[in-house]
């Protein structure tokens, strides 16, 4: 991690899981500081705390910042020497965001906009952005919300690059297993409360990807970003009848329950579209999805022969590699939540 020695990190929404799992892979390194951005005082107390407990050597390297990326002050008050920036804080669930379309747009869309204002300002050398598949061909607010701050962070990348060193980026990801709000958890708590669990369509399919995975992706990005690039990672997924059975095979089968699609739900998820995917670089396990960087003026650029405007398909949770129940409880059992709680049941 030489890159990070002696440095400044900034995490917005710094004690989600994404946050707690940075710190995990951040803390006992020589970073020099790491700055979590949030407006929950009661959790910012709560690690302050475990770092204490846990990690009493190197807790003083973090420190904490009350605010909320709606407020443009708050950020710029804690901006000053930031050298890189993780710009996490977002309002994810997917319900919650279409009964209140306008708060994800005042925390996914202008609190994005006011991070990046805020760290061109101060000088940050990198940010990078978190987004979401639900952003491509979205069709919930959620998604829409970041679909325009995906294009939010484009526009700003574009203005860094031509006024400023700050480099701004993107990546983009499926469900992440075991973060807060998802169905991992829930379905566990479900079980140990011996009901049955909930499954909305177990036909639907989503990407599956630990905590551990998305902050690998981040410092990917962060390395080998170009101003606007997108990354994504190639990711394995599930239909969500196998998670189910793959839950119930470590935690007992307590019965299922269909519920049926909530509001806003897709059948299946994109990471990439037809139109990015053409542009798209494979770099192994990632794809690098370069900037559009023309301008507005369109008549310096001329195409000769046949216009290729998208890609045969998109990269979708359809057509990735699917896991079966095995590849499921395999891949459930990288989380740390799924071990802890397994664990316990074993202590009990």
């Amino acid at each position: 991690m030489s890159e990070f020695n002696g440095a400044t990190l900034m995490i917005t929404g710094g004690t989600g899981s994404f946050g707690n799992t940075v710190l995990k892979h951040f803390l006992e390194t020589d970073i020099g500081q790491i700055r979590i951005f949030s407006r929950d005082e009661k959790k910012q107390d709560d690690l302050r705390h475990e770092l204490q407990a846990r990690h009493p050597d190197h807790a003083k390297k973090v420190k904490f910042y009350v605010g909320d990326v709606r407020d443009p002050r708050s950020i710029a008050d804690a901006m000053p020497g930031v050298d890189y920036i993780f710009h996490a804080a977002a309002l994810k669930q997917v319900p919650s965001c279409e009964f209140f379309p306008m708060q994800a747009v005042k925390t996914n869309v202008e609190g994005t906009d006011n991070v990046l204002h805020a760290a061109i300002d101060a000088g940050v050398k990198r940010v990078v952005c978190l987004s979401t598949d639900k952003a491509a061909y979205p069709i919930n607010a959620m998604g829409i919300s970041k679909a325009m701050m995906e294009h939010v962070i484009y526009a700003n990348a574009r203005v860094a690059a031509e006024r400023s060193d700050t480099v701004i980026c993107c990546t983009r990801y499926g469900n992440v297993m075991c973060s807060r709000g998802s169905v991992i958890p829930l379905f566990i708590d479900q079980i140990h409360a011996g009901n049955p669990i909930t499954i909305t369509n177990p036909e639907m399919t989503r990407f599956l990807m630990n905590l551990d995975e998305a902050v690998e992706l981040v410092r990917f990005a962060f390395n080998h970003a170009n101003p606007g690039d997108l990354f994504i990672q190639k990711a394995d997924a599930s239909t969500i009848g196998d998670l189910a059975k793959g839950v119930q095979q470590l935690f007992g089968d307590t019965g299922t329950n269909i519920i049926g699609t909530r509001h806003g739900e897709k059948l299946y998820e994109t990471l990439m579209t037809r139109e990015e995917r053409l542009r798209s670089e494979d770099m192994g396990h990632y794809f690098r999805v370069a900037a559009d960087n023309r301008d507005l003026n369109y008549d310096k650029y001329f195409v000769q022969g046949k216009v290729v405007t998208q890609a045969e398909e998109s990269y979708t949770s359809h057509n990735t590699v699917r896991l079966d129940v095995d590849g499921v409880v395999k891949k459930i059992l990288t989380t740390d939540y799924v071990q802890e709680e397994l664990k316990g049941i074993r202590h009990n």
